[in-house]
C-alpha cells in the first residue's frame, strides 16, 4: 500500500488548486490559502496558484520583463527558487525589475507579492519607489477573473503637478543609486589579476574555489542597480573570470563544463563590448576545443579572436594555439605559417595585458607551443631547440608557471626518444615526475599519454626505457583530474 503524500506535496498542491479553481475561487485566494496551508513565502504561494515549476516561471518572468523597456531580467530556476525564500537564508533579495517582471508574470500586484518580513527587509528605497509606482502587469492568461478594483480618483491642479514632480524626484534617487563603486570595481578587479596570476603555481582546486565565489559576488551585484559604465565594467570581470573557471576547468578534464563557461564568458565580453575580453575567451574556448578534439572549430575560434583590434599577447597566443590544431592535424604548411604570425603578432603587440598569468602568452609560453608543434611535425631537432629556449626563458621569469614548464619538459623528452636517447628523455622528465598530484593537470598527463605510446617504437628500447614507461603510468594515475573524478560529490562546482 502506498504511504500518504506529506502535506505541501506536489499532489497535495495540485489536488487544493483543482478544489479551489472549480469553486470559482481566484489566484490571489489560491495564493493565500497555499501561503496558510503549506506555510508559503508569497512568491512561492504564487508560483504554485499557477502550477508552473520554477523554470517555467523563470522562463515566464524573463518573458514579462522584455515588454519593460531597460528592465529586462534573465530568470533561472535556481534564482527564482532564491527568490521566493527571501529574506530568509540562502537567498537573494529579488531586485525592483525582478519584482514588477514577477507580478507581470503572476498577473498581480507587487505587493501581493511582499509581506511584512519583505517589506522590512526591503531598502528604503525601493519602498519609495514601490508607493509611488503604479502595478502595471499582463492579464492572466488563466480562465480565473480577479475581482474587479475600483480606481483610485486621479489628482488633479496643483496636486496633479507635484505628484509628478514627487515621482520624478522617486525615480531620479534611484537612478541615483548605485550597488557598487567605483573603488570596489577596482578591487574585483584587482582580485581576478590576482586570482589569474596565482593559477600559474597553486592548486587548481582550491583557486576554483576562490574564483567561483569572486564571480558570484559580481553575478549578485550585475543583479542589482549601477550606472550603465559600471555595468560593462561588471561584465568585463564576470567575462575574465569564467574564462578562469573555463580555463581551470579543462584543465581538471572537464571540458563539457569548460565548455558551459567559455559561453558565459562570450556572453558577457560581448555585453561589455570589450575586444581584448573577446579576444581572451576565443582563445580560451580554443583551448577547450583543442583537448576535446574539436581541432577544426579549435582552428575557427583562434582565427575569429585574431580578427579584435587588442592589445597585450592575446594575438600571439592565438596564433600559437592556431598552429597547435593545425599540427595536431597534420597540416605541416598551415602550422608554421600560423608560427610565423605568432611572431609578427609579438613584433607589432602594443600596451600590456590587462589581466595577465594565465591570460598572458610570455615568451617561455610561445616557445612552448612551438615545441609541441615542431614534434608534431617531425621536427625534433626543432622541437628540442625551442624547448631549450623556453626553459632559459622560464628561469628569469618572476613566475614560473609550473603546467607550462611541465609541457616543456615533456617536449624535451619527446625530442630526446625521437633522437633514440630514452635517458636523456628520463632525465627531462624529472621534474615532471616530481610534481604533486595536485599540479598533475589535463593537459599535462594528455602530453605525458602521448608519449607513452611512443615509449614501444623501435628506436625506444632498453632498461631506460622501461622505467620511463613505468614512471609515466605511475604519474598519470596519481593526476588532479583522476582525484576529481574520483571524489564522489566534490566536483568542480
Amino acid at each position: 500500500m502506498n504511504a500518504p503524500s506529506k502535506p505541501g506535496s506536489k499532489a497535495d498542491r495540485d489536488a487544493l488548486r483543482q478544489e479551489m479553481t472549480a469553486a470559482g475561487c481566484t489566484l490571489a485566494d489560491i495564493s493565500i490559502e497555499m501561503r496558510a496551508r503549506f506555510h508559503m513565502r508569497p512568491r512561492e504561494a504564487w508560483r504554485h496558484a499557477h502550477g508552473w515549476t520554477l523554470q517555467e516561471t523563470a522562463d515566464k518572468i524573463t518573458q514579462a520583463s522584455t515588454r519593460r523597456p531597460g528592465e529586462s531580467v534573465a530568470a533561472d530556476a535556481s534564482l527564482v527558487g532564491k527568490w521566493e525564500k527571501w529574506p530568509g537564508p540562502s537567498s537573494r533579495r529579488p531586485s525592483l525589475q525582478v519584482l514588477f517582471a514577477m507580478a507581470a508574470a503572476f498577473a498581480c500586484r507587487v505587493d501581493d507579492l511582499l509581506d511584512l518580513e519583505d517589506r522590512r527587509a526591503l531598502p528604503d528605497a525601493d519602498l519609495r519607489v514601490l508607493t509611488h509606482r503604479p502595478p502595471t502587469y499582463e492579464p492572466s492568461a488563466q480562465p480565473i477573473t480577479p475581482p474587479p478594483v475600483v480606481a483610485p480618483p486621479q489628482p488633479t491642479g496643483t496636486d496633479l503637478v507635484r505628484l509628478a514632480a514627487d515621482e520624478s524626484a522617486t525615480w531620479a534617487q534611484w537612478a541615483e543609486a548605485s550597488n557598487v563603486g567605483d573603488i570596489a570595481l577596482e578591487q574585483l578587479m584587482a582580485e581576478t589579476r590576482s586570482l589569474a596570476s596565482d593559477y600559474l603555481t597553486s592548486d587548481p582546486v582550491v583557486l576554483f574555489v576562490r574564483t567561483r565565489a569572486l564571480r558570484d559576488r559580481v553575478f549578485a551585484l550585475l543583479e542589482g542597480h549601477q550606472y550603465p559604465r559600471q555595468s560593462g565594467d561588471l561584465y568585463v570581470a564576470a567575462g575574465y573570470l569564467c574564462g578562469l573557471l573555463a580555463w581551470m576547468s579543462s584543465d581538471l578534464g572537464q571540458l563539457r563544463d569548460a565548455d558551459t563557461q567559455g559561453r558565459t564568458a562570450w556572453l558577457c565580453a560581448e555585453l561589455a563590448g570589450h575586444n581584448d575580453l573577446r579576444a581572451w575567451v576565443l582563445s580560451t574556448r580554443s583551448k577547450v576545443a583543442f583537448w576535446d578534439g574539436r581541432l577544426r572549430e579549435a582552428i575557427n575560434f583562434a582565427r575569429h579572436g585574431a580578427t579584435y583590434d587588442t592589445t597585450g599577447t592575446v594575438a600571439v597566443l592565438l596564433a600559437c594555439q592556431e598552429a597547435d590544431a593545425w599540427s595536431e592535424l597534420g597540416a605541416q604548411d598551415e602550422a608554421l605559417t600560423a608560427l610565423e604570425q605568432a611572431e609578427d603578432a609579438r613584433a607589432a603587440m602594443g600596451g600590456e595585458d590587462e589581466i595577465g598569468g594565465i591570460f598572458a602568452c610570455q615568451p617561455a609560453r610561445q616557445e612552448n607551443y612551438a615545441a609541441a608543434v615542431q614534434l608534431r611535425i617531425g621536427r625534433p631537432a626543432d622541437a628540442l631547440r625551442s624547448a631549450d629556449n623556453a626553459c632559459a626563458l622560464l628561469a628569469v621569469q618572476p613566475v614560473r608557471a609550473y603546467g607550462t614548464e611541465a609541457q616543456i619538459h615533456i617536449s624535451q623528452a619527446a625530442a630526446h626518444l625521437a633522437n633514440g636517447e630514452a635517458e636523456g628523455a628520463l632525465e627531462a622528465l624529472a621534474p615532471v615526475l616530481a610534481l604533486p598530484p595536485d599540479h598533475r593537470l589535463e593537459p599535462v598527463t594528455r602530453r605525458l599519454s602521448e608519449l607513452r605510446a611512443s615509449i614501444g617504437r623501435p628506436y625506444a628500447s632498453g632498461t631506460a626505457t622501461v622505467g620511463l614507461r613505468q614512471a609515466v603510468e605511475e604519474f598519470c594515475m596519481n593526476s588532479a583530474p583522476r582525484h576529481l573524478a574520483l571524489s564522489p560529490g566534490e566536483g568542480c562546482p
